[in-house]
């Protein structure tokens, strides 16, 4: 572990324990923040993939892993925690360079999966045969939770090596084998994974295998080839609805964590402060560039403080700096790429001419000259039903609408096709707890208090299953065998 290399690297395809030239050659991997090329990226064809999926699937119906004892793996997760820690540093470097995280959010990017790769582990010793009552039975029952098989694994380029991590250790401790496929925008993020996992634990060979193609094709491949027993994915909604069709011929079991057009609720007798106002616009706009499923990006206020609380947020929104993600004073990056700040661009040009007002921000920043950067913005007069109010924007960008009592900014909430997270805030409690009830979302914080290890995932066209939230996080990884015991 003393040899800690960087990680940013010129890599070949992860597969069966070693390492493959790909089929296609090889596809630039561009820093967000300065445009540069900071590696060529291995990109997998249809052959490269098969080879990956073959593996996967020897290695779980005739290798060591799914039959191994939980200890076993648990003690490979550990190893692999362990590596996790002692590279914090390099995978940071490569955050930075490759998809330009910040270091107020080196602890959910990068710290923070270390931690829950050990976690995984000690969960994995607490798998075990449940006895459940069965009315009328003769002997006893037992309910078991058995690994699924091979997993394939596809990860957004926002939070990919949180993302990598998190799901790929809860794979493991249930005793699947995995493919992983991380965004052709981050490729090194599940490259680097495969080389930590390869050099420091003793996971066996074919256990997990990365492949990054550029194309569409052999990521389909991913979705539809029979010897995949189930697909774990973050990303769009579209993309998800589009694996749902892929996977649905074979049944393949799904865990799906879309997209997300969340609100969030100031109650009519909510202290304004600057903490809150601060909060509000990182957890609505700021945050990684607006690049975050989670985001609050529809600020749901009364008429009592909206001109007062607009106001001021202008002010702090002005006072973001917008940078490269070394310079430790920057406070928000680049987005991931030329496409996806136009994108943005095309979404808040379309608000403004549908009837929006641009209160602050809209624009690239006069400075630094390269990088895929775009100013927090903000928008008022956003109608519920408009574009902007209904789409995620995936950039840094909030809507203020106004309501006018609780049922209003409930019935506003709820009107979307999301329903991934949310926040009120209010100085009754219960009243804001009372609110929270009625909004259809997988979670919702209540003056600021975040639902802690609890299963994420959310309603509607936000997702399929549940992500985490202890054992059941394994859970969703393992599939459901009842046994009768006679008496």
């Amino acid at each position: 572990m003393a040899d800690v290399r960087p990680l940013i690297d010129t890599y070949s395809l992860y597969i069966d324990g070693r390492w493959e030239e790909p089929e296609l050659g090889r596809y630039e991997d561009i820093s967000p923040a300065t445009e540069a090329v900071i590696a060529h990226a291995p990109d997998a064809g249809l052959a490269d993939v098969d080879r990956a999926i073959a593996a996967a699937r020897r290695a779980f119906d005739a290798g060591p892993w799914g039959d191994a004892p939980a200890t076993e793996r648990a003690r490979c997760l550990r190893q692999l925690s362990t590596a996790l820690t002692a590279y914090a540093d390099e995978l940071f470097a490569l955050a930075q360079a490759e998809w330009g995280c910040l270091a107020n959010e080196r602890l959910i990017q990068i710290d923070g999966p270390a931690a829950s790769v050990q976690r995984a582990g000690e969960l994995a010793t607490r798998l075990a045969d449940e006895p459940i009552d069965a009315i009328g039975a003769t002997g006893s029952t037992l309910l078991r939770h058995e690994p699924l098989g091979v997993v394939s694994i596809l990860t957004p380029w926002n939070f990919p090596h949180s993302l990598n991590v998190t799901k790929v250790s809860r794979a493991l401790a249930a005793g699947n084998t995995v493919v992983l496929k991380p965004s052709p925008l981050t490729p090194l993020a599940g490259l680097a994974l495969a080389r930590i996992i390869n050099e420091n634990t003793d996971i066996p060979a074919g256990v997990v295998n990365v492949v990054t193609p550029n194309g569409t094709e052999a990521s389909k491949l991913l979705t539809t080839d029979p010897r995949i027993d189930m697909v774990s994915f973050t990303g769009s909604s579209a993309v998800g609805r589009e694996i749902m069709a892929a996977a649905g011929a074979t049944m393949k079991r799904l865990l799906l964590e879309c997209g997300g057009k969340s609100a969030v609720i100031l109650l009519d007798d909510v202290e304004v402060t600057d903490e809150l106002l601060e909060r509000i616009l990182f957890s609505g706009c700021s945050l990684h560039a607006g690049q975050a499923c989670i985001l609050q990006s529809r600020l749901l206020l009364p008429e009592s403080v909206h001109d007062e609380v607009v106001d001021r947020l202008v002010e702090l929104a002005r006072r973001v700096n917008v940078g490269d993600p070394a310079d430790p004073d920057v406070q928000m990056g680049p987005l991931i790429s030329r496409v996806q700040r136009d994108r943005v661009e095309g979404h808040v040009s379309a608000a403004i001419g549908a009837g929006a007002t641009l209160a602050v921000g809209g624009r690239r920043p006069h400075s630094p000259g390269s990088g895929f950067y775009f100013e927090p913005t903000i928008l008022t007069d956003v109608t519920p039903d408009s574009v902007i109010a209904q789409e995620e924007v995936f950039g840094p960008v909030l809507s203020v609408l106004r309501y006018s009592d609780d049922d209003d900014a409930v019935a506003i909430a709820n009107n979307s096709q999301y329903g991934l997270s949310g926040a009120v805030w209010g100085s009754d409690v219960d009243r804001a707890i009372a609110v929270a009830r009625r909004i259809r979302s997988g979670q919702i914080a209540v003056n600021g208090c975040s639902p802690g290890d609890a299963p994420f995932g959310g309603f509607k066209q936000s997702g399929l299953g549940r992500e985490g939230g202890g054992i059941r996080g394994l859970h969703s990884y393992m599939e459901q065998k009842a046994i009768g015991i006679p008496a």
